[in-house]
């Protein structure tokens, strides 16, 4: 009997397993739900917790492996630095840099012993062996009253030693952060004092190393990083070394240190040249550019004016050749737009400067007008529109200059004007290899034509003369678009006549003569009535051609 009741108890339960599976599939219907997508949705909800898992793991993991990876290296060699650092009364000057040798042969054999089992622990002790190999040979000249080494030439010999033993192992390693690091104990080696050239000279140096390694590994953030520590050094130095206790200074002798700023950014500009990638101008290579061109000058720039005012002109216009001829050599090699606008405008500024200490400030204006004239020629053998944007308002700058500045305006000055005529034709007829889309740059320069003829006039001549020479200007433009066909040269002489013909009849019946007043009248009023047939005359023609 029981066995009986079971099997009802049975049946019944399947029965309503049954049903309740009836009722599921009918609203899976009514939903229009397949099996699949609900298979889908249920293996989906298991993940959610299982990311949110993951992610504090690895956030742990990156943690306690990584993070406290660097900081404990970090916090052990500020510890080992003060240890090596305390003074020592009663040892020898030798023993604090001989235990400092010990430890970095500890963290060197650690490092090798752990190189597969714990990588990055392993990368972080030979980087902090090296710093400690190098600051023990520093303690033996620095940080103490009680020396082990007295010579500083023997000091730097042994600091030039461990740099390149640690650079060694660097290039075996290719570790872009050991070299980098490795650079960095050079520079301040090149500071360590003693004979000037010894730091010139190992400057060059690294910045040689520097150059190899971004060709040999395409590390080019390392020479982008040693550029700015070269450009530093020198910087440091030339300021009398006040990290090693001298007094704060600027150090001009031997005054032929500044050529060597030109030589560490032609060292660097070598590795530009030569970079494998020269297809593109990317981010690497226009801030080394930057760095090279930009940043180099400048630092020679301030460093010159600690020079002789007679050295300042010789000193610009040797710098500007490399910088010109550097921007001929990249156009030439690579037609590239950046690296050629930076070095060809560094080397202008250069030669602006020994133009401006050479005539004076005032008097070397109209000769700056000239250059940018010829910065426009440059700019149309290089295609660069960026060369004639920057250009102009340099011209701009200095045609300001020019009005505020100087009191007696003289022939010469009407230089300003004439430049401004020729770097609009000169654009206009070479404007093919400007890709300049538009005619914004040479109406600017038409317009400062405009403006500065009449002001120039104004100032140069008696006030008789003025309106008449404005009459000429005008008649010079008329005939400029007869030639040129151009017909913004029409619309000056027009702007031109009218602003004769404010000043004749505002101040001219005031302040001329009476002679001089009525030939302003009869002379101006001939050229209008002249001007006016004229143009009668054009739309007449062209209606009968219509």
């Amino acid at each position: 009997m029981e066995d009986q009741s079971d099997n009802v108890s049975d049946i019944k339960l399947l029965q309503q397993i049954r049903l309740l599976d009836e009722r599921i599939r009918r609203i899976e219907q009514q939903l229009n739900l397949s099996s699949e997508q609900i298979v889908k949705a249920e293996n989906q909800s298991i993940p959610a917790i299982t990311d949110s898992e993951e992610r504090e793991e690895k956030l742990e993991f990156r943690i306690g492996q990584y993070w406290f990876a660097k900081v404990g290296i970090l916090i052990l060699a500020i510890g080992i630095g003060f240890l090596l650092t305390f003074p020592y009364q009663n040892l020898p000057p030798v023993l604090p840099s001989l235990f400092g040798y010990g430890i970095t042969l500890g963290l060197a054999g650690c490092s090798y012993y752990w190189r597969n089992s714990y990588t990055l622990i392993s990368r972080y002790f030979m980087g902090s062996g090296l710093l400690l190999f190098y600051y023990s040979t520093l303690r033996l000249h620095f940080f103490s009253d009680h020396i082990a080494v007295e010579n500083i030439e023997i000091e730097q010999f042994l600091l030039a030693s461990v740099v390149l033993i640690n650079m060694i192992i660097a290039i075996r390693r290719k570790s872009i952060y050991l070299a980098g690091i490795n650079l960095t104990l050079g520079y301040c080696t090149a500071l360590t004092g003693g004979d000037p050239y010894y730091t010139f000279v190992f400057i060059s140096l690294l910045s040689v190393c520097a150059v190899f390694l971004q060709i040999r590994f395409r590390w080019s953030w390392l020479a982008i990083y040693s550029s700015a520590l070269a450009y530093l050094s020198h910087a440091i130095w030339s300021l009398n070394n006040p990290f090693i206790g001298n007094s704060l200074q600027i150090v001009s002798s031997p005054n032929v240190h500044v050529y060597f700023i030109l030589l560490y950014g032609l060292i660097y500009t070598v590795g530009i040249l030569i970079r494998p990638n020269r297809d593109e101008e990317d981010a690497p290579t226009i801030i080394s550019v930057v760095v090279n061109s930009v940043i180099c000058y400048g630092l020679y720039f301030l460093l010159t004016l600690a020079l002789q005012s007679s050295d300042i002109t010789p000193a610009h216009f040797t710098a500007s050749m490399p910088f010109l001829i550097l921007s001929s050599v990249f156009w030439m090699r690579e037609k590239g737009k950046y690296t050629t606008f930076f070095y060809v405008m560094t080397g202008y500024l250069a030669l602006t400067v020994g133009i401006v200490n050479w005539f004076g400030l005032t008097a070397s204006l109209v000769w700056l007008s000239w250059q940018s004239l010829l910065v426009i020629i440059t700019a149309i053998w290089y295609r660069s529109k960026y060369i004639v944007v920057a250009n102009f308002g340099i011209y701009l700058i200095i045609l300001i200059m020019y009005m505020i500045t100087e009191e007696a305006i003289g022939v010469m000055g009407l230089s300003f004007g004439i430049v401004a005529l020729l770097s609009a034709r000169i654009m206009n007829a070479k404007q093919h290899r400007l890709e300049l889309k538009t005619e914004a740059m040479r109406s600017a320069y038409l317009a400062s034509a405009f403006v500065f003829f009449p002001y120039a006039l104004y100032h140069l001549l008696p006030r008789e003369y003025v309106a008449l020479s404005w009459v000429g200007v005008a008649l010079i433009y008329f005939l400029l678009n007869l030639i040129l066909k151009k017909q913004k040269y029409r619309w000056m002489a027009v702007f031109t006549l009218l602003l004769t013909v404010g000043y004749v009849l505002f101040i001219g019946i005031i302040n001329l003569e009476p002679t001089y007043r009525i030939l302003s009248f009869i002379v101006l009023g001939i050229v209008l009535l002249i001007v006016s047939m004229v143009y009668t005359h054009l739309r007449s023609k062209r209606s009968e051609e219509r």
